[in-house]
This record gives C-alpha cells, sequence and structure tokens, in this order.
C-alpha cells in the first residue's frame, strides 16, 4: 500500500481555475506519479461562476466526471448537451476523437468536481457519452455503489475498460471491506471525512494505491465521501 497525500499532488491556479492533479498532467510532471494501472487522471478541479474550458478535442481516453458540489454544463461534438450536478456521474469515451467544453452552469457559484481519465482496452472505438444519477442530495450514508464498470452491470454505466468504480459515503465508526479478485489493482481516493486502513490515516484529497493485497479494510473516523477504483493492472 501507497498513499499519495492530498498535499503532495500537482497545483494549478489559472484565477478561473483551482486544480489539484494525483498524478502528472499539463504542466505539472512527476515521473514517480504517471497514473496507478489504467487509472491516468484524477483531477479535483474547482472552477470559478460563469467560466470554464473551451472547446477542446480528446482521443483514446474514457473520462469520468464526478460533480461535488455546483453544476457543471457540458457540450460536445456528438450532440450532447447536459448538465451535471451532485450525485450524477458522466462518462464520455473520447475513442478515435471528440470535442467537448465543461463551464460552471452558474453565475453566482462555483462547481467543484473530480475528473477522471482511464485508458481505454482498445483504441479508435466509437465515441460515446452517458449520463446518470446514482444518489439523491438528501442521501447522507449509503455505503458503496458500483457507478462504472466495463460490463455495465448493476446499472453502472459502461466505460471500455475493465474498471470498476465505486462511490459512496460513509459514517464514522463504520468498519468496511473490499474483497477484489487476485492480481487486481485497487485506488482508494478520499473525497472527504478521514479513515483509518493499515494503521495509516487518510484525510480529504488524499489517495492510496493498493497492489498484491485482495482485501481492503477501512474503518471510518470521520464520515466519509470515498471512490475505490477495482482495476486490471
Amino acid at each position: 500500500m501507497k498513499i499519495r497525500k492530498a498535499e503532495d499532488r500537482g497545483q494549478a491556479n489559472l484565477g478561473w481555475l483551482a486544480s489539484q492533479h494525483t498524478f502528472s498532467f499539463g504542466h505539472f510532471y512527476d515521473p514517480d506519479h504517471m497514473g496507478f494501472g489504467p487509472l491516468r487522471v484524477i483531477n479535483e478541479d474547482q472552477v470559478r461562476p460563469g467560466a470554464g474550458f473551451d472547446t477542446h478535442g480528446h482521443q483514446n481516453m474514457e473520462i469520468i466526471t464526478y460533480v461535488l458540489s455546483g453544476a457543471l454544463e457540458h457540450k460536445d461534438s456528438l450532440g450532447t448537451g447536459s448538465v451535471i450536478e451532485p450525485g450524477e456521474v458522466q462518462v464520455m469515451s473520447a475513442g478515435h476523437g471528440i470535442r467537448h467544453s465543461e463551464f460552471n452552469a452558474s453565475r453566482d457559484e462555483p462547481v467543484h468536481f473530480l475528473q477522471i481519465w482511464v485508458m481505454p482496452n482498445e483504441d479508435g472505438t466509437t465515441p460515446s457519452y452517458d449520463q446518470k444519477r446514482f444518489f439523491d442530495g438528501g442521501e447522507k450514508a449509503q455505503g458503496f455503489k458500483l457507478v462504472a464498470s466495463g460490463s455495465g452491470r448493476e446499472g453502472s454505466l459502461t466505460i471500455g475498460q475493465d474498471t470498476d468504480l465505486y462511490a459512496g459515503r460513509f459514517v464514522a465508526g463504520e468498519r468496511f471491506t473490499h474483497t477484489a479478485e487476485p492480481g487486481r489493482l485497487l485506488w482508494l481516493q478520499v473525497v472527504d471525512g478521514s479513515l483509518s486502513v493499515a494503521g495509516e490515516t487518510l484525510t480529504a484529497g488524499d489517495g492510496l494505491a493498493v497492489a498484491n493485497e485482495d482485501v481492503l479494510s477501512l474503518d471510518i473516523v470521520e464520515d466519509a465521501h470515498l471512490l475505490l477504483f477495482d482495476m486490471v493492472p
């Protein structure tokens, strides 16, 4: 197990955008953190009201957007136009090429979200887009729910890689155990709260890389919001 502390992430502040990079991204280069298995990017972004990313292109990447607060407006070259809110998950398979823009949907409130990139198991596929609500705003603690996967099982959104993404909230004092198939990789991202794992404490923004461990046991210290990736190497 290896911890990636929140304060060690790359930082970018463009005025309209404040971003923290778990792995190398853009002008932030860290040869020791180029990704983990097929997981290539976890950016924690905060965008000022009315600002955003102008139309730009992507290829051969599975892009997952997870909004924490506020609302994010999305438009793409497939003709999709949508607003992503907390409790919803968006997936976009860039395939052989897609162009899109992302803007804060509010003129008054910032938007705070995670943008996640997973490398696909096949290049040059047909681009696609999907979005789904998994959590209601009133829900506080409901454990992990599968929100994206390579198989699309259990009502999850489908991505082009054998990677399962779970999201959920846990209450203080709860103990959670996740069992993975032998040889798979796990990455835990702490969105909020704190927990203890193998005697180490993780807090908001921290990540945990797990290899050669089939069972991950978490003790929740403070009410926590977590993401868990269960991936092929």
